[in-house]
């Protein structure tokens, strides 16, 4: 006869409700306990009684912030952090960027200008607008003996030139020169007139006409640097009164907040016209026009009265604030170089580890390894702090993305070894060899996009980003992966060879 299951059911339920009378008489123990201590706290003497409960609740509170900071998830070190606009902090930055052999010349060359202009105790203004404004023309009318080149098509200024003016007390100004913004394929001249402006001391905005959207933009971003700036309305003379009024006007209502000063003037220059012949013949005239320039002489001379010493702070600190942007713009470029060769190291590391894997389970302590090495690497690179239970969070979770997915990219392999002719006769263990080694590259990719964009590891973004790059690879990954393969191959032979 099969033995009766009663006395295990009778165990079972003996056990149940040994753990209810426990479990009951623990709550009941907590209760008295706590009544006793409440009926203590009271008896006591109210100078002793106060002191007591603030130092209960506050060890609550220390108890409950350290269980959140345990629970709160890692936060991103400052190692790809956007650095404050101080010389201190910036130099810093070249310096760690200068470690990872990143291009720093051009931003040490910033920070030796700003120094040599400090040093040189003289006031740089910048002349900046759109293209045709006529600024080459106020260089000419401030700087007499500038050699500047006038050329009605517009556009003619292509590097910054400096030039000597004086203002009518005597002192003397570095005019600045700056390709105009605006122009057609003219991003690199643009660049160029973006970085003498910030440069500069003060700057001076140049239009010809009511501002576009675009202007606007530009006047926006240089008040934003918190330097003295001045608009001026150029060519002001072909305007009749009543319309350079209303324009000044506008200018006065949207602008008077950005700027120090609003001033119209007419820089001279050359100007083309038609006139009729008493013959009845037409023919074209060129002439220089007068200029008219004592309304931005004296809004210069006001705005620069501090001198140089007066005026470096701003200087300095859109300066610092542009080498700043572009260093964090270098770090983040940098982070995706290191990145891209991390991923091909581990990846070309994953493929060799599953071709060398005999023992049934020893690709998967392999594979576990590598991505662990692979998450914390990655996870360097970009500044985010990791804790080994967020890596195994995330490789547990892509742990099952690879199991889903596994006929996909052994499908996938399969068609790469069509466009590798030689390895199609290996079988199955170079199959096995590339599906690892494109799961490898898709979840490193996936976590680098992941860390760069969230500074954070989130393992649902990388999985979400995995099953992405597995469900539809791109040819170019699957033929980098399948030649890695290759090599490996290649490189096996030639050991067995040896």
């Amino acid at each position: 006869m099969p033995p009766s299951r009663l006395p295990l059911r009778l165990v079972l339920l003996a056990a149940l409700a040994l753990g209810a009378v426990l479990l009951l008489g623990f709550v009941v123990a907590t209760l008295n306990s706590l009544l006793e201590f409440y009926q203590r706290v009271v008896a006591l003497p109210l100078w002793l009684r106060v002191p007591l409960v603030l130092a209960g609740a506050l060890a609550l509170a220390v108890l409950a912030w350290l269980l959140l900071r345990l629970a709160r998830p890692a936060r991103k070190t400052s190692v790809l952090a956007p650095v404050a606009a101080s010389r201190e902090g910036v130099e810093q930055r070249i310096d760690a960027l200068r470690a990872r052999r990143a291009e720093t010349a051009e931003l040490e060359a910033e920070l030796v200008e700003l120094d040599r202009r400090r040093a040189s105790g003289e006031v740089y203004v910048a002349l900046f607008g759109e293209i045709s404004t006529g600024k080459s023309s106020l260089i000419r009318a401030l700087a007499p003996e500038a050699a500047t080149a006038i050329d009605v098509r517009g556009g003619t200024t292509r590097a910054v030139a400096h030039h000597r003016g004086r203002l009518r007390d005597g002192r003397e100004l570095v005019l600045a020169d700056v390709p105009g913004s605006g122009e057609v394929d003219g991003s690199v001249h643009e660049q160029l007139a973006r970085d003498e402006a910030l440069r500069a001391h003060a700057v001076v905005y140049l239009t010809a006409t009511d501002l576009t959207r675009a202007q606007d933009a530009e006047l926006a971003w240089l008040a934003g640097f918190r330097k003295p700036l001045l608009l001026a309305l150029n060519k002001a003379d072909l305007y009749d009164d009543a319309e350079r009024d209303a324009l000044l006007r506008r200018f006065e209502q949207r602008y008077a907040k950005r700027v120090r000063a609003i001033v119209a003037i007419s820089a001279g220059g050359r100007e083309r016209f038609e006139r009729a012949l008493a013959d009845g013949r037409r023919e074209t005239v060129e002439r220089e026009r007068r200029p008219a320039i004592d309304a931005l002489l004296d809004a210069l001379g006001a705005i620069t009265a501090p001198g140089a010493d007066g005026l470096e702070t701003g200087r300095e600190a859109a300066v610092l604030a542009e080498v700043g942007r572009r260093s964090d713009a270098l770090a983040r470029a940098t982070a995706a170089r290191e990145s891209a060769a991390t991923v091909t190291k581990y990846t070309r590391r994953a493929i060799v580890g599953a071709m060398a894997a005999v023992a049934p389970g020893s690709d998967i302590l392999i594979q576990g390894a590598l991505g662990t090495a692979l998450v914390r690497e990655l996870a360097r690179i970009h500044g985010v702090a990791v804790r080994e239970l967020d890596i195994e969070g995330l490789l547990s979770r892509v742990g099952l993305t690879v199991r889903n997915t596994t006929a996909i990219v052994l499908a996938i392999a399969g068609n790469a070894l069509k466009a590798f002719p030689g390895l199609g006769t290996l079988g199955g263990g170079v199959l096995h060899a590339i599906a690892y080694g494109l799961v490898f590259d898709s979840l490193g990719h996936a976590l680098a996009e992941t860390l760069a964009e969230h500074a954070t590891l989130d393992a649902a973004d990388v999985e979400s980003r995995v099953r992405a790059l597995l469900a539809q690879p791109a040819r170019e990954r699957v033929e980098r992966v399948a030649r890695l393969a290759l090599e490996a191959v290649r490189s096996d032979e030639r050991g067995e060879a040896r």
